[in-house]
């Protein structure tokens, strides 16, 4: 059997995108591999390689876990260097912690059987692009990222998610309806 990487993510509105992607527009000289627009989602959770002959029963296990979750808001909020803002791999959108969106998680992680980390505070985290380390270091002046913005998001479902090409493109395999 083939191993398919899989992930369970909530999707981007399409309008958010184009926003996004014109952000993007802006910083294009630098030296960050960005995401396409129409790459940009929300990870809930990686589920990792798997056979695709379990991938009915992953996405069977992800519509009973979130069927009794009930729909919800995500609000981003910035858009700054991660981890580290002296050390950074990635620009990200980040928003404000959400219950919601924790719960979410641990109801997928359970359900699969993966081992749930705990999260005290429990923030969405878009990925924007990937810092190409050598020639970042390279940059005279570093630039700064701390961008405020004011984007909701609305959560009715999560999609089952192929990653293709190294994460350059991803394939929903099933979308499974929050409660």
């Amino acid at each position: 059997m083939q191993k398919k990487k899989i992930y369970i993510e909530i999707q981007i509105p399409d309008p958010v995108k184009r926003r996004l992607a014109k952000k993007i527009e802006m910083w294009g000289d630098l030296p960050i591999k960005w995401n396409k627009e129409d790459s940009l989602h929300l990870t809930v959770s990686f589920v990792g390689y798997v056979d695709e002959s379990v991938i009915p029963e992953i996405c069977a296990k992800v519509s009973e876990a979130v069927e009794n979750i009930e729909s919800f808001d995500l609000e981003l909020t910035k858009i700054v260097l991660s981890p580290d803002i002296n050390d950074p791999r990635m620009v990200i959108l980040s928003g404000e912690v959400s219950n919601e969106l924790g719960n979410l998680h641990g109801a997928v992680q359970d359900a699969l059987g993966m081992k749930t980390q705990q999260y005290k505070q429990f923030r969405p985290n878009l990925m924007l692009g990937k810092i190409r380390k050598e020639k970042w270091d390279q940059l005279a002046e570093k630039p700064v990222f701390d961008e405020k913005v004011h984007i909701i998001v609305p959560v009715d479902y999560v999609s089952v998610m192929e990653s293709k090409g190294g994460g350059a493109a991803y394939v929903s395999l099933e979308d499974c309806p929050l409660g």
